[in-house]
């Protein structure tokens, strides 16, 4: 039982599921260590980028092991404990993670494993890679998400599409309807992957947070409301002085030296 987690460059937590025997299925085992990774990564301020991706090259998630996490869930909708969000493996929760992720996929993608995906900010995806939310087929319906976040990215017909049939589909028609940003060769994921991830770190930390919050947030708000949300947060950066550095830094034609405040 591994989740991997390697720091590259100070900066980048690349966050590996290891489970390839399962196609990398979550059992609660593997739940719980992806949510401790990910606390990890929240919690430590020189990390300011995350990639998660799976090993093997056959399945980036295949979500939830029947065998063993659907018992303990079925346990737990048995009880008397009142309806809860559902985390699946400490993502796919509103706002549990608060910096930039990455998801980068590689093969098989259905079910909680899609679900994670969907909650990351950045997807990309390999040419095999296949999607789909096939919890409908097994009496149940996508909880970690899926029903609410495949409907904002990718639009209320699709949604249904794919929800409703629980059919699989592929990376053609993901990157078609926005599921992932763009496809690459199974070879070049991860560098992929890392690239952009480093193009992030190379910008203004403050600002790269106060932009993701403003997209985050508005998704829930008015165009009116939204509008001076950004307005509000472009303010605060406007008086630090990584947003003198910057135009500075391109006035001069030289790299920023950008410090967080």
């Amino acid at each position: 039982m591994s989740i991997d987690f390697h720091v590259i460059d100070h900066a980048i937590a690349h966050i590996v599921i290891n489970h390839p025997a399962r196609h990398n299925a979550l059992d609660v085992a593997h739940d719980r260590a992806l949510a401790d990774a990910w606390r990890r990564f929240n919690q430590t301020p020189h990390l300011r980028v995350a990639v998660l991706s799976g090993h093997g090259g056959r399945a980036f998630c295949a979500g939830a092991d029947i065998h063993d996490y659907l018992s303990y869930r079925r346990a737990h909708a048995a009880s008397d404990a009142p309806t809860d969000i559902v985390s699946f493996g400490g993502l796919t929760a509103a706002n549990e993670v608060m910096k930039p992720t990455i998801a980068a996929i590689g093969g098989i993608c259905v079910a909680g494993g899609l679900e994670l995906a969907l909650a990351c900010d950045i997807r990309i995806a390999t040419s095999e890679s296949t999607f789909a939310l096939p919890e409908v087929r097994l009496g149940i319906l996508p909880g970690g998400g899926g029903t609410q976040r495949l409907a904002r990215i990718a639009g209320p017909a699709v949604a249904m599409r794919m929800i409703l049939t629980g059919e699989t589909f592929d990376a053609r028609f993901a990157l078609d309807h926005g599921l992932v940003t763009e496809l690459v060769a199974r070879d070049a994921l991860t560098e992929t992957a890392l690239a952009i991830a480093r193009r992030i770190v190379g910008n203004g930390p403050l600002a790269v947070t106060a932009a993701r919050q403003a997209v985050v947030e508005g998704g829930a708000l008015t165009l009116e409301a939204g509008l001076l949300r950004e307005a509000a947060l472009q303010r605060q950066l406007l008086r630090t002085h990584d947003a003198l550095e910057g135009v500075a830094a391109f006035t001069e034609r030289r790299v920023p030296r950008f410090e967080g405040n």
